[in-house]
C-alpha cells in the first residue's frame, strides 16, 4: 500500500505539520503506518481546496491532505474528514459532487487524534465539506484548528503526526452518517468505541436538500455497508425520507446501540446473526454478547418457562451474565429475553448447558426451588395487598414493612408477613435437570 501526504506551502498548519511527521520518521522508521505503507510526501504551491485531480500522478492508494482548520467559532481542535460538496460548492470542487472516502484509514487517524490530542483541544470529524472534490483516490484531510496559534502550536503538530503515523487500517464497519452539526458529535463518539467507520457524513443543516442519487453517491464514494441516522438531531419527515431511501439502496439504518453491541464481530458474520433474529422475532432486537470474529451461527433454544421466570427473578443480573456470554441473545416487542439464541456451530452444547444453569441460578437465588424428577418447581410467596386491606392494615409504611417480612402491631392485634402473604408454584420441565442443580450447588 502507497499512501501519499500533501501539505500546501501557503498552510503554516500543513506545513508544520509535515515537517514534525518526516521528523519523527528520521527518528524511528517503525511506526506501524511504516510496516503497513510505503509512505511519500509532496508539496503544493496552491491552496488544498482547490488541488483537483491532485492525486493524478502520485500512483497512491491514499491520500492525507494535511492542512489547517478554520472556524468562525474558533476552537482548538484536530480533525479528519473526506470533500465533497452536498450543494453548490463554496469552497472548492463542484457542485452535488463527493471525493472517494477512506473510512478505515480516518477511523484510525481520529482514534490516534484522540488519544494524542493535547489539553484543550477536541479530537473529531468534520462533515463533508469543500473540494477538491475530482479525486479518484480515497482521501482524508488531517487537520490543525482552529486559529493561528493552534496552526503554529508545536504540541498540536506533534499530537496530529503521531496519530497519522500509528494509524493502521484496520477491519471496520464503513458507515454513511446523516445529522447532527458540522463536527459530528454523535458520529465520532460512535467510532471511537465501536468498529463504525463513517466516510461521507451529512449534518442536519445538509439533509433536507439530499435526493436519492447524493445518498447513493455517498454509499458509493464511501463503500459503505449501512447508516446512521442522529435521530434527536433531524426532524422526523427527514429521518422517514431517508429511511425510504436507505432501504432502496439495500443499506440497513443501525442506531448507535446496534453499532456499539457489533462488538468485534466481523460484518458477515453480524448480519447473519442479524437476520436469524429477525427470522425469530421480526420486531425484536439482538444482543450479540460477547461473540467475536467470525463464525456460522446456529440457534439454540432452551426452555421458554425458565427464562421468563429468570428474568422476572432478576433481570438485570440476567442480562449482566447473557452480555459476557459467546451467544446471541434476542429482546421480544416489549423487551423480554427470547427463550431462542444464536451462537457459533462450535460452542453450541457448551452455550445451552450455561444457558439452563444460569437461568436456574438466578432463579434460585431470588425463590424456593425444589426438584421432582426432571422438574424444577418455582415457589414464589409474595405480599398480599388484599389480605392485608381484609386484617386492617391500612395502605402506605405498614405494607412495605410486612412485604419486607417485618411484623406489625394494628388496632392492638399482631399481624405477622405470612398472614397476608399469596403462595404460588410454577413446574419447569428440564430433561437431565440433576446434573444442572449439582452444578448450580457446587
Amino acid at each position: 500500500m502507497h499512501i501519499a501526504f500533501l501539505h500546501s506551502s501557503l498552510d503554516p498548519a500543513g506545513r508544520n505539520l509535515a515537517r514534525r511527521t518526516r521528523e519523527l520518521l528520521s527518528e524511528r522508521d517503525d511506526w506501524p503506518l511504516c510496516r503497513a505503507a510505503s509512505l511519500s510526501f509532496h508539496e503544493t504551491g496552491g491552496r488544498l481546496i482547490y488541488a483537483e485531480g491532485a492525486d493524478r500522478d502520485l500512483g497512491a492508494d491514499v491520500l492525507v491532505f494535511l492542512s489547517r482548520h478554520s472556524s468562525t467559532h474558533p476552537t482548538p481542535a484536530l480533525t479528519v474528514h473526506v470533500t465533497g460538496n452536498y450543494g453548490d460548492p463554496v469552497f472548492g470542487g463542484e457542485a452535488r459532487t463527493l471525493a472517494p472516502a477512506a473510512p478505515a484509514m480516518m477511523h484510525a487517524v481520529l482514534r490516534g487524534l484522540a488519544r494524542h490530542a493535547p489539553p484543550g483541544y477536541r479530537a473529531s470529524y468534520e462533515a463533508t465539506h469543500h473540494g477538491p472534490t475530482t479525486l479518484s483516490t480515497p482521501s482524508l484531510f488531517v487537520e490543525i484548528g482552529s486559529t493561528e496559534t493552534e496552526w503554529n502550536d508545536p504540541a498540536a503538530a506533534d499530537a496530529a503526526a503521531r496519530a497519522v503515523l500509528e494509524a493502521v487500517p484496520g477491519d471496520v464497519i464503513p458507515l454513511l452518517g446523516f445529522g447532527g452539526t458540522h463536527y459530528a458529535v454523535r458520529q465520532t463518539e460512535i467510532a471511537l468505541s465501536s468498529q463504525g467507520a463513517f466516510g461521507h457524513i451529512a449534518p442536519s443543516r445538509e439533509v433536507p436538500a439530499l435526493d436519492r442519487d447524493l445518498v447513493a453517491a455517498m454509499a458509493r464514494q464511501t463503500g459503505s455497508v449501512a447508516a446512521y441516522l442522529d435521530r434527536k438531531a433531524l426532524a422526523k419527515t427527514d429521518t422517514d425520507r431517508l429511511q425510504e431511501i436507505l432501504a432502496g439502496l439495500g443499506l440497513p439504518v443501525l442506531s448507535e446501540g446496534e453499532i456499539t453491541d457489533i462488538g468485534d464481530l466481523s460484518w458477515e458474520t453480524y448480519t447473519a446473526i442479524r437476520a436469524a433474529a429477525e427470522e425469530i422475532a421480526p420486531d425484536g432486537r439482538v444482543h450479540p454478547g460477547a461473540l467475536a470474529g467470525s463464525g456460522r451461527p446456529v440457534v439454540v433454544t432452551i426452555p421458554g418457562a425458565l427464562v421468563s421466570e429468570a428474568d422476572k427473578a432478576g433481570p438485570k443480573a440476567f442480562r449482566e451474565a447473557l452480555a459476557l456470554l459467546p451467544a446471541a441473545s434476542i429482546a421480544g416487542e416489549h423487551g423480554e429475553i427470547l427463550p431462542t439464541f444464536i451462537t457459533f456451530e462450535n460452542q453450541r452444547k457448551e452455550i445451552i448447558h450455561y444457558l439452563i444453569s444460569l437461568c436456574i441460578k438466578i432463579i434460585d437465588d431470588r425463590w424456593s426451588t425444589a426438584t421432582d424428577g426432571d422438574d424444577l418447581v418455582v415457589m414464589k410467596t409474595r405480599f398480599d395487598p388484599g389480605r392485608a386491606r381484609k386484617l386492617g392494615v391500612p395502605k402506605g409504611p405498614l405494607f412495605g414493612r410486612l412485604s419486607s417480612g417485618q411484623t406489625i402491631e394494628v388496632g392492638g392485634g399482631t399481624i405477622t408477613p405470612a398472614m397476608v402473604s399469596s403462595c404460588s408454584e410454577t413446574r419447569i420441565h428440564i430433561p437431565g435437570l440433576e446434573r444442572y442443580i449439582d452444578e448450580v450447588h457446587s
